[in-house]
């Protein structure tokens, strides 16, 4: 009998993924290299921890485990559509946002059409493109960021799809609501395009773009946005969309309908009044970007200037072998080769001692 191969049996377009490579864990490295610390400046992840108030709502919450979850998020919800003046008909939970992402693909996208998005853009894009055998069409950069008029130009009669990041991961790079807006008005409303505002409260308010009032305007723009970053609850895993009602509607049909367990959703409902915890987040961030950017400019190190949590910086074709001995020295960043940033390393913005501990570790191999 022939050995048995799963693979054989997949759709096509499965059979050529790879398997995301996310940040290696911090006891990981430690169990490999029998490090005491180490410090994990990878996953651009809130280095404040959990907000107080969400660790005593977690706390109430864990006695009713038992039960299932609101399956329809309705105070989430409730919460969500106030701050975004929207109704509730317009907003759908995910499992972090990349949920939401993979939602709109698989609702909206088939194998007979094409998805753009830019080259160094968020790698879950091509992934669920070619997951579903959809053809990715991939628009060349301009300074790292996403190239509006090449994208518009790139639109076919078999485009159905166009992810936008702003900020962008893992360059940081930003968009202004002029170039959005703009972009907005060259695209059919046949076509859906899905902006990506993972990092949108790290934006300064004066710059941010009103995209969820755009909606209103332009039905096919989808708005999604996630828990993980300034809020800390990335091990909870929320995110949503804000779209059109018939949009959202249609999103709901597909969206598993406990993709939220209790614990996330009490945990973002929490966090979104915890105005004082995301003040200190955002200002921290701050202050740890100036701390970075001040370094690479003292050892004349290149770097992408960025709206996010991580800061992209261009050591050389020698990145994974630097990343390697930062390993050693305890500091965990993210190699970004596999974005066609071979020379570059994305470096999450942490506590003030954890950014001098990366500082301390790159003046040691490269000062």
């Amino acid at each position: 009998m022939a050995e048995f191969n799963a693979l054989e049996l997949v759709n096509p377009g499965v059979k050529k993924l790879r398997p995301y490579q996310a940040g290696k864990p911090t006891s990981e490295l430690q169990r490999e290299l029998g490090l005491q610390h180490v410090v994990k400046l990878a996953s651009n992840e809130n280095p404040l921890g959990l907000s107080e108030k969400v660790k005593t709502a977690l706390e109430a919450e864990l006695t009713d485990l038992v039960r299932y979850p609101d399956a329809n998020g309705y105070y989430l919800k409730s919460r969500l559509a106030e701050l975004n003046e929207v109704g509730t008909q317009q907003i759908t939970l995910g499992n972090g946002s990349n949920d939401v992402l993979e939602i709109l693909a698989r609702t909206f996208v088939s194998d007979k059409d094409e998805v753009i998005f830019s080259q160094h853009a968020f790698v879950v894009y091509p992934l669920v493109t070619q997951a579903i055998g959809a053809k990715p069409v991939a628009v060349p950069a301009v300074d790292y960021g996403h190239d509006l008029d090449g994208m518009a130009k790139a639109v076919t009669d078999k485009t159905k799809m166009i992810f936008i990041a702003n900020p962008n991961n893992p360059t940081g790079t930003f968009l202004s609501t002029s170039a959005l807006k703009g972009f907005l008005d060259k695209i059919p409303q046949n076509i859906i395009v899905v902006l990506d505002e993972a990092y949108y409260e790290y934006v300064p308010e004066e710059e941010r773009a009103p995209s969820v009032d755009w909606i209103k305007s332009y039905p096919n723009l989808v708005v999604s946005r996630t828990f993980s970053k300034a809020y800390g609850l990335a091990g909870l895993r929320a995110g949503y969309a804000v779209s059109h009602e018939s949009v959202a509607d249609v999103l709901n049909r597909i969206r598993q309908p406990f993709n939220m367990n209790s614990l996330s959703l009490k945990a973002a409902e929490v966090v979104l009044d915890d105005h004082a915890y995301l003040q200190k987040a955002v200002e921290l961030n701050a202050q740890g970007m100036k701390q970075l950017t001040e370094f690479c400019e003292e050892l004349g190190l290149n770097y992408i200037p960025s709206y996010g949590n991580f800061l992209t910086i261009e050591v050389g074709p020698d990145a994974e072998k630097l990343y390697d001995e930062l390993l050693h020295e305890g500091v965990i960043v993210r190699p970004v080769g596999g974005y066609e940033l071979p020379n570059h390393l994305r470096v999450s913005i942490g506590l003030p001692e954890e950014n001098q501990a990366f500082i301390k570790a790159m003046k040691k191999l490269r000062g």
